[in-house]
């Protein structure tokens, strides 16, 4: 007879994974490689809603459109950064309670905390999930991180001879 799963349906695992998976946020870490490259491109372009003008305010674009250009393209990177950082964290929170083998939970919320120890096939079926969901996206989101780190490294190597 199957064992009955005492942890709450919100802290379970599984459920947690569907609920990112399916978030309007997260979700876009497990979209077609478009879908998922527009958002960063919508971040970037409104970076510069704020890098743009310090850019200008530092350097003049009629008169250094190079280092205006450099500046305000480097400085509207952060607020992508700052977005794929975070939907890897929350990619690889989800990972590792999939991954874990033992389920910490609170069954009333009054801090009485329990330990699940999860059936050798729910245990197959969540690493399944982590390494044919969860890890993909989380070696997607790292690919564009190291572009993005790539870009300005490249970046800063380019600013002296601007």
């Amino acid at each position: 007879m199957p064992q009955r799963c005492p942890v709450p349906a919100e802290q379970q695992p599984i459920n947690e994974y569907q609920d990112v998976r399916e978030s309007w946020f997260y979700g876009w870490g497990s979209r077609d490689l478009t879908s998922y490259l527009k958002p960063v491109a919508i971040l970037w372009l409104v970076g510069w809603v704020v890098a743009g003008p310090m850019a200008a305010a530092s350097f003049a674009p009629a008169k250094h459109p190079l280092s205006f250009g450099l500046s305000g393209a480097l400085g509207a990177m952060v607020l992508p950064v700052l977005a794929l950082l975070q939907l890897y964290v929350g990619w690889a929170h989800v990972g590792g309670r999939l991954r874990e083998t033992t389920v910490p939970y609170e069954e009333s919320g009054w801090y009485d905390g329990q330990l699940w120890v999860k059936p050798e096939e729910v245990s197959n079926r969540d690493r399944l999930i982590v390494d044919y969901e969860v890890q993909p996206v989380l070696q997607r989101i790292r690919r564009t991180l190291g572009v993005m780190a790539l870009l300005l490294a490249l970046g800063l190597i380019a600013w002296p001879l601007v």
